[in-house]
């Protein structure tokens, strides 16, 4: 999403709304940004950050309510010629009169929060961080597999659904089925439901069903970073398929390489079972534990240990 509406950031951050002005569902957030006026306030308007929101904190107030009443006129209302995006008051501090004067007369909306300072930065910034987050959607289903999010791509029918069923009955967690709503959050992949249809899933032949309300709370989950990408495929007689796991193989999801892996599928095989193993053995190779690369090079050391052998001989 390129932009947040001042609106659904007063909704999303229950603010208290002093003064609400015509145009608060067009006014766009698209920086998680905020300025604390505190030179503005001062006098000094060079290098002024009006294109984010303001805000007025315990040392801004006391400074205002220091200046005698014509000076602190003039600062307010300068500060309001500006085209700022909306003024926000903290600590559910009294706004001054002549606030809500020029708030009024420039239409610009007056919020005002209950949390102090620090907090409502952290809350706004953290807020505004993931709703302007680069996204994509994918098809496929997310699941929480030993704590790691694993992605389950793959062909329609090829049974990502029904793994993802047998590892929510062995006690891991589902958090998106069929639609997947990925978003960059620094230097994370996070996923997510659609709310319409999260922890909904659809299994052929038997149709919707609530994973919460057949499982419980314990069985879903609303979001997960994704630390490995799992294609699904039917099984491929004329198909080479990796046997050793020495060549890592990684998918890009904007921007972030992920590890991938691509299991064939056939009667037979406990798809969700290996799912399972993927994931562990992942784990251990994030600690710095690769099986192939420990095999390998006892097999090395065991060719060499031979080959000396023969040399003594």
């Amino acid at each position: 999403m390129d932009y947040i509406t001042l609106n659904e950031l007063v909704k999303a951050l229950d603010l208290e709304i002093i003064y609400r002005s015509n145009n608060i569902d067009e006014v766009k957030i698209n920086k998680s940004d905020v300025n604390r006026p505190g030179l503005q306030l001062a006098g000094y308007f060079d290098h002024f950050a009006h294109e984010r929101l303001q805000l007025i904190g315990n040392v801004e107030w006391h400074y205002l309510n220091s200046l005698p009443e014509d000076i602190r006129c003039e600062r307010i209302e300068k500060l309001f010629s500006h085209p700022i995006p909306a003024m926000v008051i903290s600590r559910d501090l009294e706004p001054f009169p002549e606030m809500i004067e020029f708030a009024k007369k420039k239409n610009v909306s007056f919020l005002r929060t209950e949390h102090s300072t620090t907090k409502f930065i952290n809350l706004l910034i953290n807020h505004l961080d993931y709703v302007l987050a680069p996204e994509i959607t994918v098809h496929g289903v997310l699941v929480e597999v030993y704590g790691m999010g694993a992605l389950l791509i793959g062909e329609s029918g090829v049974g990502k659904s029904e793994t993802a069923l047998e590892l929510i009955k062995r006690g891991h967690r589902l958090v998106a089925d069929d639609t997947v709503e990925i978003k960059r959050v620094e230097d994370d992949i996070r996923g997510t439901a659609p709310e319409l249809i999260r922890h909904f899933m659809e299994i052929r032949g038997i149709g919707i069903v609530d994973i919460e309300r057949l499982y419980g709370v314990s069985a879903v989950k609303n979001w997960e970073f994704i630390d490995l990408v799992i294609e699904l495929e039917f099984w491929d007689e004329e198909k080479e398929y990796d046997r050793i796991g020495l060549d890592e193989e990684y998918t890009e999801i904007l921007g972030i390489k992920v590890p991938k892996l691509v299991i064939p599928v056939r009667p037979g095989r406990n798809t969700a079972m290996i799912v399972e193993v993927a994931t562990r053995n992942n784990r251990q190779k994030m600690l710095g534990y690769n099986a192939a690369i420990a095999l390998d090079n006892k097999v090395k050391k065991e060719i060499e240990k031979r080959r000396r052998e023969r040399m003594g001989n």
